[in-house]
């Protein structure tokens, strides 16, 4: 099972290395009022990366937290106090 997780962080790795190899060129972001000067490669990563921490956010807040309180809500209903002569049926 650890297997299964430091592989694919280790083939990642290699390829974001090949990634800044392969695209050395200097490049400025300008974000309004400050600038960030990177290279190509470390800000093509750094743009995955950021995609890929806000579209797990996004689902999160959208699909999963919803389904939790759903369930939560399931949970309490079910564990409420039924009448004496009730047989769950």
């Amino acid at each position: 099972m650890r297997l299964l997780r430091i592989f694919p962080a280790i083939v990642f790795i290699a390829l974001g290395i090949a990634l800044g190899v392969l695209n050395p060129q200097r490049v400025a972001l300008d974000l309004g009022g400050a600038v960030l000067h990177a290279g190509l490669g470390v800000a093509l990563l750094a743009a995955v990366l950021l995609g890929a921490i806000l579209g797990g956010l996004a689902l999160a807040l959208g699909v999963i937290a919803p389904l939790r309180r759903e369930l939560e809500l399931k949970r309490v209903r079910d564990d409420a106090p039924r009448p004496f002569n009730d047989t769950g049926v």
